[in-house]
């Protein structure tokens, strides 16, 4: 009698992938690609435990988030969705839970003392749209395209609407939630959705570079820049002049703002030391 092998499990690969990069960079990787990238609970989790990590890594001082695939980011994971209509509550408290982390991870990206920038390719729809819009700089290819449909299948973008009326004018944002309509990479590129467009398969490596010189300045001075961006864009704007005031005045006291200052006036590179 042959014996029969055991069965081996073959290994799910990574949902999200980490890279690290000479010059201080970070890219995460959305990996479910057969998924079109889709935001399952477990990588909402995956992405939220990897932007915890880097908050408190020196090591890290500019964050990539690229996807596998044709698409980067098809919204939320609507077959994990429906799995749970049959909860007893019909999937009210899993709904609650995975809007609730999606939400938190989103702020994380916004909340994170270094800068996030999206390397987009194909389609980014709904949460992915969304995911574009809390980034801090955003690089997409010329095919890509970027939607919020969800008023199509009846489920409105009301998550994906906070980012999106924090980077395009209230029309604009208004139009792609009413029509679910896709904005192509360069009208996303006039209404202020994104940064740059390259050309097809270029989203990464241009991403890359991007950080790659934004990671040359001081960390210390880009972390106190993002943090005041976001906190002045929510107040009127006398209470805006008074804090970026305080802020500049707190700036100016640190070592790197006296090292650039000098540097500046030597004519030579500035040496930071990042406080």
């Amino acid at each position: 009698m042959t014996a029969q092998p055991a069965y081996v499990a073959t290994p799910h690969p990574p949902i999200l992938l980490r890279e690290t990069i000479d010059g201080g960079l970070a890219v995460l990787t959305l990996n479910r690609p057969a998924q079109r990238n889709s935001l399952s609970k477990d990588l909402i989790g995956e992405l939220q435990a990897a932007l915890d990590s880097i908050a408190h890594d020196d090591g890290v001082r500019v964050v990539v988030v690229a996807a596998n695939g044709p698409a980067f980011c098809a919204g939320h994971d609507l077959k994990e969705i429906t799995a749970h209509r049959n909860d007893p509550d019909q999937g009210r408290a899993c709904f609650a839970r995975l809007m609730t982390a999606c939400s938190a991870m989103m702020q994380s990206i916004v909340a994170l003392p270094k800068p996030v920038i999206a390397a987009v390719q194909g389609v980014a729809t709904a949460a992915g749209c969304q995911l574009v819009a809390s980034c801090d700089l955003a690089v997409a290819s010329d095919d890509a395209s970027f939607a919020t449909p969800g008023v199509d299948i009846g489920l409105f973008c009301s998550t994906p609407m906070v980012a999106l009326l924090r980077n395009v004018a209230p029309k604009h944002a208004m139009d792609m939630l009413l029509t679910g309509e896709p904005v192509g990479a360069e009208a996303a590129r006039a209404i202020g959705l994104i940064n740059r467009v390259v050309a097809a398969g270029q989203a990464r490596d241009a991403a890359i570079a991007l950080g790659r010189g934004i990671a040359r300045k001081s960390a210390h001075t880009v972390r106190i820049g993002k943090a005041a961006f976001y906190r002045q864009a929510e107040m009127d704007l006398a209470e805006a002049y008074r804090f970026a005031a305080e802020v500049m005045t707190e700036n100016l006291m640190s070592e790197d703002a006296d090292e650039g200052i000098r540097a500046f006036i030597d004519k030579r590179d500035p040496v930071w030391k990042d406080r």
